[in-house]
């Protein structure tokens, strides 16, 4: 098998004497870097890195946790304390309300990036542009439809929210890099 990059008879530098064994005219190069720039492609990849993304950090969330699963028992209520469960248990139960807590913060954060995402680039599309404007105004959007359901000044909050928190991350991305 040969690799590209990798030496033999098909090494030497491609078409655009780039990197050696890489052709863009090869059709192949050509799909994928077609799917890679369409909007769909976008959201998807968007949705699935926000979801594994947010399944490591409700892990992460889920193992700091202080209260319990079973919370502890006050007086008149029936849940049992966690503490006086075997050990065996505890560690199921445990394990148990880590993985449902690490499926429903990835399931928000793979919905936010594909929506983030998918409102960019059809804002991109729209304008034409690459600039600040797209990340603020699909921010803006993102955070009214995310807060939708708490009526319009929850939706202007989270609109100002989220287009504040894309300007200074876009902004931050857009800085110049320094030399050393």
């Amino acid at each position: 098998m040969n690799f590209p990059g990798a030496g033999g008879p098909a090494a030497g530098a491609g078409a655009s004497g780039g990197a050696p064994g890489f052709n863009p005219n090869d059709p192949n190069v050509k799909w994928l870097t077609n799917a890679m720039e369409s909007c769909y492609a976008k959201t998807a990849m968007s949705g699935v890195a926000g979801f594994g993304l947010g399944g490591l950090f409700g892990i992460f969330m889920a193992s700091m946790a202080y209260d319990t699963p079973y919370h502890t028992a006050g007086a008149g209520t029936g849940a049992t304390p966690i503490s006086s469960l075997p050990w065996k248990q505890q560690v199921k139960v445990g394990f148990k309300d880590m993985g449902a807590r690490s499926y429903s913060t990835a399931k928000n954060f793979g919905m936010v990036g594909a929506l983030f995402s998918g409102i960019e680039c059809g804002i991109e599309g729209l304008r034409a542009k690459n600039d600040m404007g797209n990340g603020v105004a699909a921010g803006c959007l993102t955070g009214a439809i995310l807060a939708r359901n708490g009526g319009p000044q929850a939706a202007a909050v989270g609109c100002a929210g989220f287009a504040a928190f894309s300007a200074a991350i876009d902004a931050w991305m857009r800085m110049p890099k320094e030399e050393d």
